[in-house]
């Protein structure tokens, strides 16, 4: 007998993409329930491939915001599975225990809720047995490996479990353990949660952190996915199934020896065309332009020109959209000339090596800083080398930009 069983985790419904993309209408219109429709992709892969279960491991719903209408949507979309014969099985995570949806919402009896304090439930009509512990409030400080019932014997037992295993980065500690106890409970499968980022830490057994299945923002960049299970003859086979409605990406197109910004232009249309064709979803795209051209400063100083050009081409694709322009002309040739402006070049790059003058940039940069929010704060700068990285970076940037102003679109 085949067994097929869908994992995911981390839905976030409703969950807000963040991206400066999103003040195009258009663009804002089409992803605003992005979350939603990569959960619906999830439901309509477990009708088509006719699973025997859907696994939630954690955070099904996004923070503290009550919505009537996401309930509403959860309870239709779970409702498709009941009328198919498919079990679902959800253990809640640290966003779900502060959710007021979950304690108020009346789900299909075909999904169990594991709670705080353990359990396990057969599959119907197989040898399957699903173990879960939920979260009891919004922090778990300590490992929850206790809560577990022991596997069953002479059968397969698969387990879930939100945590941020240990050492996670970004990550504060969410039930703590190591993929080397997990791996010596005697289960056959680990349905974690969590972690944003798919990673599988081991095939025997198996421990499977799917990942997110719709990225949120460009930190959470490509196609997205959730793990289908298939279970025959003893053997499991992992294999992933796209769930994105929209992917962030990051890309960079080298315009190296381009001279002429017509031909430029063409370069540019085509290489965006060719990735274009490679997206499976629309995609939001944040885009560096590299390499040694002569039309550097050019770029440079007609930024927003260059802009405004990028954002309607991609637009032509039908499928990218632009985030971000980016340069990266770090390797482009120095200028022959010994003009004013290049001298002046020199004694900016000069200053920006000096100690103090950093030491004063890093002070303006961190008195901007304390004016943002806390959570836009860590996202610029989580640590105090980076807030030093972000405000040379920055510095430079504007020296050149400087520089290629007064230069001149000739140069």
């Amino acid at each position: 007998m085949t067994i097929r069983i869908l994992h995911t985790a981390d839905c976030h419904l409703d969950s807000p993409l963040q991206s400066l993309a999103l003040r195009d209408p258009a663009l804002r219109d089409r992803v605003q329930t992005a979350t939603r429709t990569a959960f619906a992709r999830i439901i309509d892969t477990a009708l088509a491939e006719q699973v025997h279960a859907l696994l939630i491991a954690g955070d099904l719903f996004d923070g503290a915001e009550r919505s009537a209408k996401t309930a509403a949507f959860l309870t239709a979309q779970l409702d498709r599975l009941r009328q198919a014969g498919i079990a679902v099985f959800y253990i809640k995570g640290n966003h779900d225990a502060e959710n007021p949806i979950t304690g108020a919402l009346s789900l299909p009896d075909n999904v169990h809720v594991f709670d705080g304090r353990g359990g396990k439930v057969q599959l119907a009509d197989t040898e399957v047995w699903i173990h879960g512990v939920s979260f009891a409030g919004r922090h778990a400080p300590d490992s929850l490996l206790g809560k577990f019932p022991a596997p069953v014997q002479g059968a397969v037992n698969i387990a879930m479990l939100h945590t941020s295993l240990v050492g996670a980065v970004g990550h504060d500690p969410y039930a703590p353990c190591t993929v080397a106890e997990l791996a010596g409970m005697g289960f056959d499968y680990w349905a974690l949660g969590h972690v944003h980022k798919r990673q599988v830490h081991s095939d025997a057994p198996w421990i499977v952190m799917p990942g997110i299945p719709q990225g949120r923002d460009i930190g959470e960049f490509g196609p997205k996915s959730a793990s289908l299970l298939t279970l025959e003859a003893g053997r499991i086979e992992v294999r992933e199934v796209a769930t994105s409605a929209i992917t962030f990406l990051r890309h960079r197109i080298d315009v190296s020896g381009h001279d002429d910004p017509d031909r430029l232009r063409g370069h540019l249309r085509s290489a965006l065309e060719e990735l274009a064709a490679e997206q499976p979803t629309d995609a939001i795209l944040r885009l560096t332009l590299g390499g040694d051209t002569p039309l550097h400063w050019q770029l440079l100083r007609d930024r927003d020109i260059w802009q405004e050009a990028l954002t309607q081409m991609t637009q032509d694709t039908g499928v990218l959209w632009l985030e971000k322009l980016r340069f990266d002309f770090s390797g482009a040739p120095a200028p022959v000339d010994a003009s004013a402006t290049d001298e002046l070049g020199q004694m900016m790059h000069a200053m920006l090596a000096e100690p103090g003058m950093m030491a004063a940039l890093q002070d303006e940069f961190d008195t901007l800083l304390a004016e943002l929010p806390a959570a836009r704060r860590a996202a610029l700068a989580p640590t105090q080398e980076a807030a030093a990285a972000r405000a040379q970076q920055l510095a430079a940037s504007g020296a050149a930009l400087m520089i290629a102003r007064m230069k001149g679109a000739d140069s």
